[in-house]
């Protein structure tokens, strides 16, 4: 069990798998590190980081200090203690907004990106039809106050297209990554909840010069396929990958194809300065 100390009472859990190039995964909302546990296969070739937010996990919660600005501090600390000069970031879904809100800090020190069912904007607006109503933003978090355990649950269901998932593929998702799971810290999850309601990183992605790999399910209810479509238009020379009837997390519903994508990806960019 391994911590960092990224800011004033607050410390960051991560683990770590194999050797030689790093690549830090960077998770979702109300998950932790565990996640990704399907990826273990890429420590054959690399380095794998996987912490846990803050307020996730076996992370710190404090009380206060959940912006993207606070998360992105974290994962540039994480970097600075760890040593990492030259790496590449994976994120998914809050990850996503995560890397993005980090990535002037640390574009120097990136070889490539990886943004895995994500959007620059959660919530849709006027002018951003890629998003989820703000209406349900709200319902989420009064769901979450009347019963938090049973929302939790029906949120992670809810990452899966009808159909998506095989008996087994339910039963090792089940086993690896729900049961074992500790279920975050209920103000973390209300106020980062806040935080992607608000958050818009769209402007940035001009800014961009990594070379980025999009991965989105075709029938992602999170975070509309047009939000990953976006990602890959505006982020120059981003390329995308769609899975065919998958949901909001295809690194657990075909880990084979993910994990194929990702090393190929990885084997093409220059992971040295």
């Amino acid at each position: 069990m391994a911590f960092i100390d990224s800011a004033p009472d607050v410390s960051i859990h991560y683990e770590e798998l194999g050797e030689g190039f790093p690549v830090v995964f960077v998770h979702g909302w109300a998950m932790s590190g565990r996640v990704w546990a399907f990826q273990g296969e890429l420590a054959e070739r690399f380095r794998l980081v996987m912490p846990d937010l803050r307020g996730h996990g076996k992370s710190t919660a404090p009380e206060t200090g959940y912006a993207f600005a606070d998360f992105a501090a974290d994962l540039v600390a994480l970097f600075d203690r760890l040593g990492i000069r030259r790496g590449a970031l994976v994120g998914w879904s809050l990850g996503v907004q995560v890397a993005l809100e980090a990535y002037p800090a640390l574009a120097e020190r990136l070889a490539a990106l990886v943004l895995v069912g994500g959007t620059p904007k959660f919530t849709a607006s006027e002018e951003w039809p890629f998003g989820l109503p703000a209406t349900e933003a709200r319902g989420l978090a009064l769901r979450l106050r009347r019963g938090y355990d049973r929302t939790m649950g029906e949120f992670f269901r809810g990452m899966f297209a009808e159909g998506e998932l095989t008996r087994e593929a339910n039963q090792r998702i089940a086993h690896e990554i729900v049961i074992p799971r500790l279920l975050p810290d209920p103000r973390a999850v209300a106020a980062t909840l806040d935080t992607l309601a608000g958050g818009d990183h769209r402007a940035m992605l001009g800014e961009i010069r990594t070379p980025t790999l999009v991965i989105h399910g075709e029938r992602d209810a999170i975070c509309p396929p047009g939000a990953g479509r976006f990602l890959a238009e505006r982020i120059a020379g981003a390329r995308l990958a769609l899975f065919e009837g998958a949901g909001h997390a295809p690194f657990l519903s075909d880990p084979s194809r993910f994990n194929r994508l990702v090393g190929e990806f990885l084997g093409e960019v220059p992971l040295r300065d």
